[in-house]
């Protein structure tokens, strides 16, 4: 075993603080990385708070992890030490259900393994990437083809990234098609980037006028308020997709009507109360969709780093120091970050 050092979360109501904990010593198939970077996701936050119930404390957040190889076991043979690699949000799936077999292990029909809050045979739970290293399976291991410089940037694609990815690609975005992204987030960003690289007309629906600027130089064609009826009544019957980021419980009508015949809004955020419950003759009388996405499996995260790569595509990032992660998770509250944290974990070192 290993001694890694980090920051944790003793109960809901304590504040994140540093924490030693044991790490496994690499198998056969593991690969062993020191963490450079890891996002700050909103995921943490709600876990590390316990307000979605099941919090296994200590808990040591993080699931958008930028690091380097520094070991590996005998059986790996897709990475050395000194590759730059990621881990999202998942480290095991048991491989071999009907979902594991198509490359969908975020479905894992017998339970996925979280990066962090999920089973872990030798030590309870598994702990998360607010830490120095970790050591992971090599089917879970990506690799990461971006400049050096674009590291930290690189974090939150293994997971606001893929979250938008992988509904964009299920349903086959692409040119000629009018999409709609709401929510100008954590999430939404990168939905605006990703469809308007995929080569789609990208729509932004935001609450509020002054995301306008930001959401055209992200990439969108188009901005609309969705709180000025007159803007949302222009674009009724005319969206193929939408993708809705916004993790807050809001009226699910307001963009369904605005969905062409056979079209699909898909959710990617989980409101802490429920939506209201839409309209079902939305659906029926025009054969529209209203559809849920979860993260993605490895080998589209990996597709989306490499398409992200290949485009230049990365996020938008406000780098802190591990020590700042509790004024982070307040500001994230107020959604005061443009637009994912990204901690330098050199940091966790000088905090240990």
């Amino acid at each position: 075993m290993t001694t890694a050092r980090g920051f944790a979360a003793q109960s809901g109501d304590t504040p994140l603080a540093p924490f030693t904990f044991e790490r496994r010593a690499p198998r056969a198939n593991d690969v062993a990385i020191d963490i450079l970077h890891c996002g700050v996701c909103h995921s943490d936050l709600h876990t590390a708070r316990a307000e979605w119930g099941g919090t296994l404390f200590p808990c040591v957040p993080g699931h958008e992890i930028v690091g380097k190889v520094t070991a590996v076991g005998a059986d790996v043979t897709k990475f050395a030490a000194g590759d730059v690699v990621g881990v999202g949000c998942l480290v095991d799936s048991c491989q071999h259900c009907p979902a594991c077999d198509e490359g969908l292990e975020q479905y894992c029909e017998n339970g996925l393994v979280g990066t962090y809050n999920g089973p872990d045979a030798d030590f309870g739970h598994t702990f998360g990437g607010y830490s120095d290293h970790i050591v992971v399976r090599e089917e879970f291991v990506l690799k990461v083809s971006h400049a050096e410089k674009d590291l930290a940037a690189v974090a939150p694609l293994l997971c606001a990234g893929i979250t938008t990815w992988s509904p964009l690609r299920h349903w086959k975005v692409g040119p000629g098609m009018k999409v709609g992204i709401v929510g100008i987030g954590g999430l939404g960003h990168m939905g605006v980037k990703l469809a308007h690289a995929l080569g789609a007309h990208v729509v932004a629906f935001t609450t509020s006028e002054s995301k306008r600027q930001d959401a055209l130089a992200l990439g969108a064609d188009e901005v609309v308020v969705s709180r000025d009826q007159a803007q949302m009544d222009a674009h009724v019957n005319s969206f193929d997709f939408i993708l809705n980021t916004v993790a807050a419980s809001h009226d699910l009508d307001a963009f369904m009507v605005l969905l062409k015949r056979d079209g699909t809004m898909t959710l990617v955020g989980v409101p802490e109360h429920a939506h209201p419950s839409p309209n079902v003759a939305n659906l029926i009388f025009r054969r529209k969709t209203l559809a849920g996405s979860l993260i993605g499996g490895i080998a589209e995260t990996q597709e989306m780093l490499d398409f992200c790569a290949e485009h230049g595509i990365v996020s938008d990032i406000e780098a802190i120091s591990i020590q700042d992660i509790n004024t982070a998770f307040d500001r994230m509250v107020k959604s005061d970050v443009k637009y994912r944290f990204v901690i330098d974990m050199e940091t966790v070192k000088a905090a240990a």
